[in-house]
């Protein structure tokens, strides 16, 4: 693999340096109360663009909220954006991450419905992996007295993106069948709960071999990802599925329409399949979009197929639907309070650990959501590897993470 050119990182470093002390001098300094730890993304690439740093505590705005942040959500996603493999990528130095779970801390002006002290998640666009973080209150939800902190920040992303697929653009029903790959991940065992919901729905889905004994309970048929699964559905329902759900892509694209039942919904809601290596590769990339076929509308409107794509974050920060959201969060909150939903946390990380735990949903090890525990202390194996970078760390840090670490015990709750 390519190395970053020396001058290059200390370049890298030296504007990452200057960003901290410009915004030190802004708003207070280290020491005086005014700082926080954060993950800092300092450009594209692979794990080495990531470390702790500290940071100026960030103030609330007009309709904003403060809060103290006790977990974070990691995503499929936050490994893409750190590949610099998403349209229209910000610029870097930037910190990561989109959902969170704490306590409010502060309140910004014409807020209403929160008190200081409010458990709390949230959607933030970025800046979600620090210890402090505001965020527009149309973004925050009140979570229930039962729900820990790490099931809170595992609840957002997931469960939302399942829901609206399911019930908002697919329109489950009683009797009706899903196909969902990466199975064994956050938002395939929300898919998997949400299902369970419905009478009579049964529940296609890939997954990694190792991961079938952990949920085989949780879907009514499993196939192993790197399978044929589309004869393994047919076999078991000559007439396919109503409903899939790709976050893979690539060929998949075209196997998953052409399982579909007349007036059955394929939904394509990410593109892991683009994602390969350690950093972005232009190869996978051309090879994931080339191998989607080519769809014709025509033949959609012959075969009553309805083809669509859902991106919540898009329509949350993009196109102003969190109303929308609002509305959908509530539901689930209510599935939870009857005990019919529960988030699946696979394991939790400090942040120093976040190389780590991005390692092990690039490696897909998990089963259910990665979490990034805020007060957590980083194991001796890693305590030094996230903050100050030593030289033989800028010479190697492009090696491949520990086999112990990778292999690491999962925490399910």
């Amino acid at each position: 693999m390519a190395k970053e050119r020396p001058e290059k990182a200390e370049e890298t470093e030296q504007m990452i340096e200057k960003e901290v002390a410009k915004e030190a001098a802004e708003g207070g300094g280290a020491g005086d109360g005014r700082d926080m730890r954060a993950v800092l993304l300092s450009g594209f690439g692979g794990l080495n663009k990531l470390r702790v740093a500290r940071k100026v505590m960030p103030e609330p705005q007009e309709g904003e909220l403060k809060i103290r942040v006790k977990a974070c959500g990691l995503n499929f996603i936050d490994l893409m954006v750190r590949q610099g493999n998403i349209d229209n990528p910000p610029k870097t130095p930037l910190v990561p991450g989109f959902e969170l779970s704490g306590i409010v801390e502060a309140i910004g002006g014409n807020v209403t419905g929160f008190e200081i002290g409010d458990r709390v998640m949230a959607f933030t666009n970025y800046n979600a992996w620090a210890e402090v973080v505001c965020t527009p209150a149309e973004f925050v939800y009140n979570i229930p007295d039962d729900m820990s902190f790490s099931e809170a920040a595992s609840f957002p992303m997931n469960f939302v993106t399942a829901y609206m697929m399911l019930f908002e653009v697919a329109n489950l029903r009683e009797g009706m069948s899903v196909l969902v790959h990466s199975a064994g991940g956050g938002v395939g065992q929300a898919v998997a709960q949400l299902c369970s919901t419905i009478p009579d729905v049964r529940v296609f889905g890939t997954a990694s071999s190792f991961k079938h004994e952990a949920i085989k309970n949780s879907l009514t048929h499993l196939f192993d990802r790197n399978a044929d699964y589309v004869q393994e559905v047919k076999r078991i329902s000559p007439d396919g599925v109503d409903i899939v759900l790709d976050c893979l892509c690539g060929d998949n694209t075209g196997k998953g329409i052409g399982l579909l039942k007349p007036l059955g919904t394929y939904i394509l809601y990410g593109s892991s399949n683009m994602v390969t290596g350690e950093t972005k590769s232009f190869f996978s990339f051309a090879k994931s979009w080339w191998q989607v076929e080519k769809v014709n509308p025509i033949k959609l409107y012959e075969e009553n197929k309805i083809m669509a794509g859902f991106s919540l974050l898009n329509l949350l920060f993009k196109q102003g639907r969190a109303g929308v959201i609002k509305g959908v969060v509530d539901k689930l909150l209510a599935l939870y309070n009857q005990k019919k939903i529960k988030p699946l946390v696979d394991s939790l990380w400090a942040l120093e650990e976040v190389k780590e735990a991005m390692q092990r949903i690039h490696d897909r090890g998990n089963i259910g959501k990665l979490v990034l525990d805020v007060e957590k202390a980083p194991t001796p194996l890693m305590a030094n590897d996230s903050t100050e970078t030593s030289e033989a760390g800028e010479e190697e840090e492009d090696h491949e993470l520990d086999t112990e670490n990778k292999e690491r015990m999962p925490f399910i709750q």
